[in-house]
Protein backbone atom coordinates (compact mmCIF):
# COMPACT_ATOMS: atom_id res chain seq x y z
CA UNK A 1 0.00 0.00 0.00
CA UNK A 2 1.37 3.56 -0.87
CA UNK A 3 1.87 5.78 1.89
CA UNK A 4 3.45 9.08 2.39
CA UNK A 5 7.08 9.70 2.51
CA UNK A 6 6.60 11.77 5.90
CA UNK A 7 4.50 9.16 7.78
CA UNK A 8 7.10 6.55 7.58
CA UNK A 9 9.00 5.88 11.30
CA UNK A 10 11.65 3.63 12.24
CA UNK A 11 11.01 -0.28 12.24
CA UNK A 12 8.69 -0.04 9.01
CA UNK A 13 9.34 -1.85 5.81
CA UNK A 14 9.28 -0.50 2.36
CA UNK A 15 9.24 -1.98 -1.11
CA UNK A 16 11.36 -0.41 -3.60
CA UNK A 17 11.73 -1.72 -7.13
CA UNK A 18 10.89 -5.03 -5.94
CA UNK A 19 13.15 -5.02 -2.71
CA UNK A 20 12.31 -5.00 0.90
CA UNK A 21 14.21 -2.34 2.70
CA UNK A 22 13.70 -1.59 6.87
CA UNK A 23 13.41 1.45 8.06
CA UNK A 24 16.53 2.42 10.65
CA UNK A 25 15.92 6.39 10.64
CA UNK A 26 12.88 9.03 9.37
CA UNK A 27 13.78 12.52 10.06
CA UNK A 28 11.32 15.49 8.54
CA UNK A 29 13.40 18.79 7.74
CA UNK A 30 12.09 21.76 6.89
CA UNK A 31 14.04 24.17 5.68
CA UNK A 32 13.23 28.21 5.44
CA UNK A 33 13.06 28.51 2.06
CA UNK A 34 11.77 25.42 -0.57
CA UNK A 35 10.13 22.03 -0.27
CA UNK A 36 10.02 19.96 2.85
CA UNK A 37 11.93 16.65 2.63
CA UNK A 38 11.83 13.44 4.37
CA UNK A 39 15.76 11.69 4.84
CA UNK A 40 15.32 7.60 5.38
CA UNK A 41 17.81 6.16 6.50
CA UNK A 42 17.55 2.24 5.29
CA UNK A 43 19.28 -1.05 5.32
CA UNK A 44 18.22 -3.81 2.71
CA UNK A 45 16.91 -7.40 3.88
CA UNK A 46 18.24 -8.97 1.30
CA UNK A 47 22.13 -8.70 1.71
CA UNK A 48 22.64 -5.48 4.81
CA UNK A 49 23.29 -3.15 2.80
CA UNK A 50 22.74 0.27 3.89
CA UNK A 51 21.11 3.18 1.69
CA UNK A 52 20.29 6.52 2.22
CA UNK A 53 17.24 8.31 0.42
CA UNK A 54 15.32 11.53 0.47
CA UNK A 55 11.58 11.99 -0.41
CA UNK A 56 9.64 15.01 -0.47
CA UNK A 57 7.50 14.97 2.25
CA UNK A 58 4.15 14.51 0.29
CA UNK A 59 5.21 11.93 -2.42
CA UNK A 60 4.00 8.20 -1.95
CA UNK A 61 6.32 5.66 -0.88
CA UNK A 62 5.25 1.57 -1.25
CA UNK A 63 5.01 0.50 2.81
CA UNK A 64 5.02 -3.74 2.49
CA UNK A 65 3.15 -5.79 5.17
CA UNK A 66 4.79 -7.49 7.42
CA UNK A 67 3.69 -9.79 9.90
CA UNK A 68 4.93 -10.71 12.79
CA UNK A 69 3.61 -13.88 13.89
CA UNK A 70 5.55 -16.66 17.07
CA UNK A 71 6.56 -19.75 15.35
CA UNK A 72 8.22 -22.68 17.32
CA UNK A 73 11.29 -23.81 16.28
CA UNK A 74 11.02 -27.79 15.26
CA UNK A 75 14.55 -29.20 13.39
CA UNK A 76 16.94 -28.11 10.37
CA UNK A 77 17.91 -30.36 7.75
CA UNK A 78 18.98 -29.35 4.04
CA UNK A 79 16.17 -27.31 2.93
CA UNK A 80 16.82 -25.32 6.00
CA UNK A 81 15.40 -24.65 9.69
CA UNK A 82 11.71 -25.68 10.39
CA UNK A 83 9.47 -23.71 12.18
CA UNK A 84 5.71 -24.58 13.11
CA UNK A 85 2.67 -21.48 13.88
CA UNK A 86 1.53 -23.29 17.16
CA UNK A 87 -2.25 -21.89 16.35
CA UNK A 88 -2.82 -23.64 12.82
CA UNK A 89 0.05 -26.20 13.40
CA UNK A 90 1.64 -24.77 9.27
CA UNK A 91 5.17 -25.16 8.95
CA UNK A 92 7.71 -22.82 7.39
CA UNK A 93 11.51 -23.71 6.13
CA UNK A 94 13.88 -20.26 7.05
CA UNK A 95 16.72 -20.44 4.82
CA UNK A 96 20.38 -20.33 6.74
CA UNK A 97 21.04 -16.65 5.16
CA UNK A 98 17.82 -15.52 7.28
CA UNK A 99 18.47 -17.43 10.39
CA UNK A 100 22.84 -16.39 10.09
CA UNK A 101 24.63 -16.78 13.43
CA UNK A 102 22.23 -16.97 15.77
CA UNK A 103 21.41 -20.93 14.90
CA UNK A 104 24.10 -21.64 17.74
CA UNK A 105 20.99 -21.05 20.03
CA UNK A 106 18.35 -22.53 18.53
CA UNK A 107 16.76 -25.31 20.64
CA UNK A 108 14.04 -27.68 19.77
CA UNK A 109 10.61 -25.97 21.04
CA UNK A 110 11.67 -22.61 21.25
CA UNK A 111 9.20 -20.37 20.56
CA UNK A 112 10.87 -17.44 17.96
CA UNK A 113 9.20 -14.45 16.33
CA UNK A 114 9.36 -14.64 12.42
CA UNK A 115 8.60 -11.69 10.36
CA UNK A 116 6.31 -12.89 6.99
CA UNK A 117 5.98 -10.99 3.81
CA UNK A 118 3.79 -12.30 1.16
CA UNK A 119 3.99 -16.10 2.70
CA UNK A 120 7.78 -15.89 2.88
CA UNK A 121 9.78 -15.32 6.48
CA UNK A 122 12.28 -12.58 6.07
CA UNK A 123 13.60 -12.52 9.96
CA UNK A 124 13.63 -14.10 13.13
CA UNK A 125 14.18 -13.00 16.32
CA UNK A 126 14.87 -14.95 19.33
CA UNK A 127 14.25 -14.99 22.79
CA UNK A 128 16.84 -12.38 24.56
CA UNK A 129 18.32 -15.75 27.17
CA UNK A 130 18.45 -19.42 26.64
CA UNK A 131 19.93 -21.99 29.04
CA UNK A 132 22.85 -23.79 27.87
CA UNK A 133 24.97 -26.43 29.80
CA UNK A 134 28.59 -25.85 30.18
CA UNK A 135 30.46 -28.69 28.72
CA UNK A 136 34.10 -27.82 29.88
CA UNK A 137 36.09 -24.80 31.59
CA UNK A 138 38.99 -24.58 33.55
CA UNK A 139 39.08 -25.62 37.13
CA UNK A 140 38.86 -23.23 39.99
CA UNK A 141 42.16 -21.53 41.24
CA UNK A 142 42.33 -21.34 44.99
CA UNK A 143 42.15 -17.76 46.33
CA UNK A 144 40.75 -16.01 43.41
CA UNK A 145 37.86 -13.70 44.17
CA UNK A 146 34.09 -14.60 42.62
CA UNK A 147 33.83 -11.14 41.58
CA UNK A 148 36.40 -9.54 40.29
CA UNK A 149 37.94 -12.56 37.09
CA UNK A 150 35.81 -15.02 34.81
CA UNK A 151 37.07 -17.82 33.10
CA UNK A 152 36.85 -18.91 29.58
CA UNK A 153 34.21 -22.01 29.01
CA UNK A 154 32.88 -23.91 26.31
CA UNK A 155 28.88 -24.35 25.88
CA UNK A 156 26.88 -27.25 24.86
CA UNK A 157 26.45 -25.37 21.48
CA UNK A 158 29.52 -24.79 20.93
CA UNK A 159 30.41 -21.37 21.47
CA UNK A 160 32.65 -20.04 23.93
CA UNK A 161 31.97 -17.59 26.63
CA UNK A 162 33.55 -16.02 29.64
CA UNK A 163 31.63 -16.93 33.07
CA UNK A 164 32.88 -16.32 36.68
CA UNK A 165 34.99 -19.23 38.19
CA UNK A 166 33.05 -20.87 40.73
CA UNK A 167 31.00 -22.17 37.53
CA UNK A 168 32.18 -25.86 36.68
CA UNK A 169 31.35 -28.19 33.90
CA UNK A 170 28.13 -29.70 33.92
CA UNK A 171 26.33 -26.42 35.03
CA UNK A 172 23.22 -24.81 33.23
CA UNK A 173 23.70 -21.23 32.64
CA UNK A 174 21.73 -18.51 31.23
CA UNK A 175 22.93 -16.90 28.45
CA UNK A 176 22.39 -13.66 26.14
CA UNK A 177 21.35 -14.56 22.84
CA UNK A 178 22.32 -11.37 21.52
CA UNK A 179 26.34 -11.16 22.56
CA UNK A 180 26.14 -14.79 23.94
CA UNK A 181 27.24 -13.11 27.46
CA UNK A 182 26.62 -14.90 31.10
CA UNK A 183 23.59 -13.74 32.83
CA UNK A 184 22.86 -16.13 35.96
CA UNK A 185 23.25 -19.99 36.41
CA UNK A 186 20.02 -21.54 35.44
CA UNK A 187 17.40 -22.11 38.32
CA UNK A 188 16.30 -25.46 36.79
Amino acid sequence: MKVIASTLRKGNVVDMDGRLYVVLTAQNIHPGKGTPVTQLDMRRISDGVKVSERYRTTEQVERAFVEDREYTFLYEDGEGFHFMNPETYEQVAVPLDIIGDQKAYLQEGMPVMLSVHNGLPIAIELPARVTLEITETEPVVKGQTASSSYKPAMLSNGLRTLVPPHIQAGTRVVIMTEDGSYVERAKD
